[in-house]
């Protein structure tokens, strides 16, 4: 039978050593005692202190502090989901303007205030109310000419900025009745006659689209009133920087509002393009569609997408159809009844629906694609309420 560690160490022999003297044994190493931790520490101080007594009574102590566990912090989500296009962003910092807009009146006989200005209007013209760099409206060159040109066909001898969304809407519901639910639940602001009397500076729509692109709506809203800010207010009468004060002003300057350099640049070159008169107000309150959509696209910095929807929200022109734009392609494949869910899973740039489809299903609306676009953003869900915000 083995022996125990502590009777092994005491049945070793004793060695005599050379002047006589007997040698004890080496005691065996003592293990290191494990040092407390603070908190084991803390209680035993306690436990022994509550067992002193003063004056015959127990002092008890309180018990030792402990760390309490951290929370987690949640979020609060939203009522609903970002939307999947950058429409409403974008758009809604494109038509913000810091002019300030009239009031309109609620239809009282004690209102004072006065109605929208009813204006001549037309699906392939400008509907919106432009204004100079300088804060000078434009007119429209055809306001009393009921001539018709290819490029601005006859819509009916009646079409003004008041009746212009109510013959629209006729028109979608005529073409298929099924849009008459979304129709009666959704107004359309944008192309009301308020939200066509609101006035528009083009170079402030189409610069803030271009601060808008690949960032956030906040960040692009921060980014504008940084690049407002660069500039004295009393050069600014609409409260915008106008054009040439811009393209004389030094590239480093410019990116001090927070623009990347290829954005300075952009913005520098448009501002260029409105200063020398390769651009005009004129031109695009007046212009054909086919006219306005070549020559912003020829400018550095505006892509197809960010034209159409400058000419649909900015100009209100109420025959622009976006094929590029995801949240119309979802739309559009639920208004043909298809599972958006499942069809999300598919890769492509068309995987809701062709580009041949979408143009063929939008065809039947001309023209009004703009609006018949506007439902389909409604149909699932994106919030384009913020394309007329700001």
């Amino acid at each position: 039978m083995p022996l125990r560690r502590s009777a092994r160490v005491q049945a070793q022999p004793k060695t005599e050593l050379p002047n006589g003297q007997i040698a004890e044994a080496a005691a065996p190493p003592k293990k290191r005692a494990r040092k407390p931790k603070a908190t084991e520490k803390a209680a035993t101080n306690a436990i022994a202190h509550e067992d002193t007594t003063h004056d015959g009574a127990t002092v008890s102590m309180e018990p030792p502090p402990t760390t309490p566990n951290k929370r987690r912090k949640v979020a609060n989500s939203p009522t609903k989901p970002p939307p999947i296009t950058p429409t409403p962003s974008a758009i809604g910092l494109m038509t913000s303007n810091s002019v300030l807009r009239p009031g309109y009146s609620t239809g009282d006989i004690d209102d004072a205030t006065p109605p929208p200005e009813n204006r001549r209007a037309g699906p392939h013209q400008t509907n919106a109310a432009l204004i100079t760099p300088g804060g000078t409206q434009v007119q429209d060159i055809n306001e009393d000419n009921t001539t018709t040109t290819p490029s601005r066909p006859s819509t009916g001898p009646n079409t003004t900025s008041g009746s212009l969304l109510e013959q629209a809407r006729a028109h979608l519901s005529q073409t298929d009745p099924n849009l008459q639910t979304v129709i009666a639940k959704h107004h359309c602001r944008i192309f009301s006659p308020e939200g066509l009397a609101e006035t528009i500076d083009p170079f402030r729509s189409l610069a803030s689209g271009i601060m808008a692109q690949q960032v956030s709506g906040a960040a692009a809203k921060s980014i504008k009133n940084k690049f407002i800010a660069l500039f004295p207010p009393e050069a600014c009468p609409t409260g915008f920087p106008p054009p040439k004060l811009v393209a004389d002003t030094p590239l480093p300057r410019l990116r001090e509002a927070g623009l990347s350099q290829r954005k300075a640049e952009y913005i520098q070159g448009l501002a260029q393009k409105f200063d020398t008169g390769e651009l005009t107000v004129s031109m695009l309150m007046n212009g054909s569609d086919e006219e306005v959509m070549e020559k912003l696209v020829a400018v550095r910095g505006l892509g197809v997408w960010s034209v159409e929807m400058f000419m649909c929200f900015g100009l209100k022109r109420m025959d622009v159809f976006s094929t590029g734009d995801l949240g119309v392609q979802r739309g559009m494949a639920a208004y043909k009844g298809r599972d958006v869910g499942k069809l999300k899973a598919k890769g492509g740039k068309w995987k809701y629906m062709s580009e041949k489809e979408m143009l063929e299903t939008a065809e039947p609306f001309r023209p009004w694609r703009s609006l018949f676009m506007w439902y389909m953003w409604r149909i699932e869900d994106v919030d384009v309420d913020a394309m007329a915000t700001g």
